[in-house]
């Protein structure tokens, strides 16, 4: 015989009782908390996690003085784990039902209501307890269906349906126990943040019968709508109808035209209910739902917990319960997920709609958008000049795709990663994408998109990306809106109070400065200004001067593209009305601009009015085994210094122009993939010869910052003596986790999930920042750099700088500000004050 533990085994719930949340879970503690509340809550008993853990390794806890408690009543098990997030075994309801308490009910309440109670609880047992097959205990009550489910447990279990309550008692407990610290139930509650070692309390409570000869059922009333956050009474009541015990009927909770209202037949409950939600409001300092019961009449509130809310909900929520000053406005702040935000910013596929899923890849930039399958760039822009909304699908994106992804409404690939081309480029563009649908099989030639299960789409066809869940759906779904509303402004500009490190947009055009403006960044912390040049007119003109024989013809070309440059400038100049811009000066290999199929060059070929074979040898001569490490940046700009004098030439008299017809314009001038001092001795002579050379011919006064990106690993060692020449040293995390890795992110993702999976790799770290590895890089360079010039600004610009956890890094790590996509602005907005607030001593 099993001995019983000797420790405190179990507490009943009482205004008074010592019910700890670390100890009992948080319904426990919620449940004391609606009886402090004088809410009509059923007798309750709540057995602590050490209890539950020796119920799992076979002790029992005395189930004997547990149901004494209850006076023979039926009594339901739920769940209390430390967080309502973390889930736990599913409640089980009316244990003590057996064949006694069957012809007791079916005297007293009619033989239907017997058989349903009695059936629903062998139903529950047998699966959720003795685990029998579901299968078999699916039957709608009757009292045939009654017989033969117990008939099939008796077969199953070769013993009868257990009669004696305690037993009952005992069983549940241990089978819920027991299922907690299952493996699969372990992982998916770490999966939602649960630690390793979580634990689980339970909660017996007195069953509330749906009985008698007044309304009787049960149900659930909130006061917001968990979708938008707007005050709505949302919830529902099944019930027996008085007139007709046999009946069961759903009533709607408000009048409503349609059918008969909790409002209508009991307004007095109906206006308890809203009563109590409101003192849970306030005194819960949060918006609940809560589950109720209608015993012959009489209101029971069995439980009350968080009201479940998409994001847009959870911004207005806590902004409207700041506003009431039933919270703070810095809790206000620490109760929305940042992450949460991106879903505001776009369309989203509606949660309550049906979801005709096709694959799922990875959610690489949120938002959702629906529109025929397209192939290539440029049956985008022709679908785009139909006013057509297309997707984009590729194997994997090129920079000669951009085109493409500016005309479609959303980008699917089979390939990439979370920062591979497709992604960044479509988080910078707030384009919905998923990347790295490896379940897909794409026939470019054909124009067909095949999926493991056998379904075909073809061009033309309507599906869905949702960039959000990284989830792929057949035809057109319904979305909601974006929610760039007034509690969505409010949330961030306290939070622009509070937090302590800047918040800059890597913005490459016109558009995304608009973009970064609308979400009130601070400056653009990166202008790519290769992507300046894809455009259709340009990309000739730079084919030209790549082409180009000498340095007098190279410089013709280059003339070519000033104005161009010149004219981009000025939009960003204006746009950001005074606020930093830092423009990167040429990046990429030459090669990424030259066409790689034998149609393409045909083409080059005629528009240069050059012989194909002199074409097809000039574009294999540039082509590079390893092209991301090869003649590219700051290398270009020494050994064809021509393009990086023309990009300072526009950016000085952009500058000029700009400052005549607004706020004053500093530019900054930023060296990508800088390894050593003497490269930026050479490119800043060059820049300093041409800032003299425009002062003297427009008669014009400016300052410049001039800096680096730290994108090599020999950059940030030796931050120390570049430092020496450079205003500002930004980190381009992109890169220098390549270098640190030698890794491509562009094929990391074909195995990244199964590095993170075995534990090679805690996160992705084109993710989320390597703090050890990359993390040290920065710590040096950022600490060597400081000491050789103490003025030096700090950034990180890669795309790391819109996510919380490197944000947190940096912060701690004394950097001026980071920069990400425009998108991801609002993001890091709030992270930065999440992390001021919750650690104010962390910076510098």
């Amino acid at each position: 015989m099993q001995k019983h533990s000797d420790f405190v085994q179990f507490t009943e719930v009482t205004p008074s009782a010592a019910i700890d949340p670390a100890r009992h879970g948080w319904r426990a503690k919620c449940l004391q908390r609606l009886i402090r509340l004088d809410l009509p809550v059923p007798k309750t008993v709540a057995l602590p996690c050490d209890t539950v853990r020796a119920i799992a390794a076979g002790q029992l806890p005395d189930v004997d003085r547990i149901a004494s408690l209850f006076g023979g009543c039926l009594v339901s098990i739920r769940p209390s784990p430390g967080e309502p997030e973390w889930g736990g075994p599913n409640t089980v309801l009316n244990v003590g039902m057996n064949a006694g308490k069957h012809a007791e009910y079916a005297r007293d309440h009619g033989l239907a209501f017997a058989d349903a109670t009695y059936l629903g609880f062998v139903q529950s047992y047998a699966i959720h307890v003795a685990r029998l097959d579901p299968d078999m205990f699916v039957a709608e009550p009757s009292p045939e269906a009654l017989a033969a489910a117990l008939a099939a447990y008796e077969a199953e279990m070769d013993e009868e349906f257990p009669q004696s309550p305690a037993r009952q008692l005992t069983e549940v407990m241990r089978s819920m126990a027991r299922a907690w610290e299952g493996t699969t139930a372990r992982l998916l509650r770490e999966v939602k943040g649960a630690p390793p070692d979580a634990a689980l309390g339970l909660v017996v409570q007195e069953m509330a019968q749906s009985f008698g000869p007044a309304l009787a059922g049960a149900g659930s009333i909130q006061l917001v709508e968990g979708v938008t956050g707007a005050p709505q009474v949302t919830g529902r009541f099944r019930g027996h109808n008085p007139a007709n015990r046999k009946a069961e009927e759903t009533l709607f909770l408000v009048r409503d035209k349609r059918g008969r209202s909790l409002e209508e037949a009991a307004p007095k409950v109906f206006a308890e209910l809203q009563d109590y939600c409101r003192a849970c409001r306030t005194r819960l300092r949060e918006e609940m739902l809560i589950e109720f019961a209608l015993e012959n009449g009489a209101l029971r509130v069995i439980d009350a917990v968080k009201v479940q809310r998409s994001s847009r909900a959870a911004v207005r929520i806590a902004v409207t319960l700041a506003k009431d000053e039933v919270i703070s406005r810095d809790e206000a702040i620490l109760r929305v997920q940042p992450q949460a935000l991106s879903e505001l910013l776009h369309y989203q596929v509606d949660p309550r709609a049906p979801r005709d899923r096709v694959t799922r890849g990875i959610a690489a930039s949120p938002g959702a958008a629906s529109g025929k399958l397209v192939f290539s760039a440029a049956d985008a822009q022709a679908s785009a000049a139909r006013d057509e909304r297309c997707i984009m699908v590729r194997r994997e994106t090129a920079p000669e795709d951009i085109r493409g992804m500016h005309a479609a409404v959303a980008v699917l690939t089979e390939r990439g990663g979370i920062t591979s081309h497709a992604a960044v480029i479509a988080r910078g563009l707030g384009l919905p994408c998923i990347v790295g649908a490896s379940d897909l099989s794409i026939d470019l030639r054909e124009k067909v998109v095949k999926t493991r299960d056998g379904r075909t789409f073809r061009e033309g066809d309507v599906i869905t990306v949702d960039g959000t869940s990284g989830e792929v759906l057949a035809g057109q779904a319904e979305m909601l809106e974006p929610a760039l509303d007034e509690w969505f402004t409010t949330l961030l500009h306290w939070a622009d109070n509070v937090r302590d490190i800047g918040v800059r947009a890597n913005a490459d055009t016109p558009d995304d400065a608009r973009t970064a403006r609308m979400f009130e960044a601070e400056g653009i912390g990166l202008c790519r200004t290769e992507h300046m040049f894809f455009d259709e007119d340009r990309l000739t003109v730079m084919r030209e001067m790549i082409f180009a024989d000498t340095v007098k013809d190279r410089k013709v070309a280059l003339d070519r593209l000033l104005p161009m440059q010149r004219a981009d400038f000025i939009a960003l100049f204006d746009i950001m009305a005074g606020l930093p811009v830092c423009i990167r000066l040429f990046d990429p290999p030459l090669h990424e601009f030259l066409p790689q199929d034998r149609e393409g060059m045909r083409e080059l070929a005629e528009a240069l009015d050059r012989p194909l074979s002199e074409v097809t040898r000039r574009v294999e001569a540039l082509s590079e085994f390893n092209p991301m490490l090869g003649l590219r940046g700051v290398r270009v700009g020494v050994t064809v210094p021509e393009i990086y004098e023309m990009q300072a030439r526009a950016i000085f008299e952009a500058t000029v122009e700009a400052s005549k017809r607004g706020a004053a314009v500093v530019p900054e001038i930023m060296i990508p993939l800088v390894s050593a001092k003497r490269e930026v001795e050479l490119v800043k002579t060059r820049v300093d010869a041409v800032a003299a050379a425009v002062r003297t011919a427009t008669g014009a006064e400016f300052t410049y910052r001039l800096g680096v990106m730290v994108e090599t690993p020999r950059a940030a060692l030796r931050a120390g003596e570049i430092a020496q020449h450079a205003a500002f040293l930004s980190f381009g995390t992109n890169d220098l986790t390549q270098m640190t890795y030698g890794l491509s992110r562009d094929d990391a993702g074909r195995f990244m999930g199964d590095y993170v999976q075995q534990g090679v790799y805690p996160e992705d770290p084109f993710h989320v920042l390597d703090e050890d590895g990359v993390g040290e890089l920065l710590l040096i360079g950022s600490a060597r750099g400081r000491e050789m010039r103490r003025d030096v600004t700090l950034s990180v610009c890669g795309e790391h700088g819109g996510n919380p956890p490197s944000i947190a890094f940096c912060r701690r790590s004394g950097f001026d500000y980071v920069s990400c996509s425009p998108f991801r602005v609002p993001v890091a907005r709030l992270a930065a004050a999440q992390f001021a607030l919750l650690d104010p001593r962390d910076k510098k």
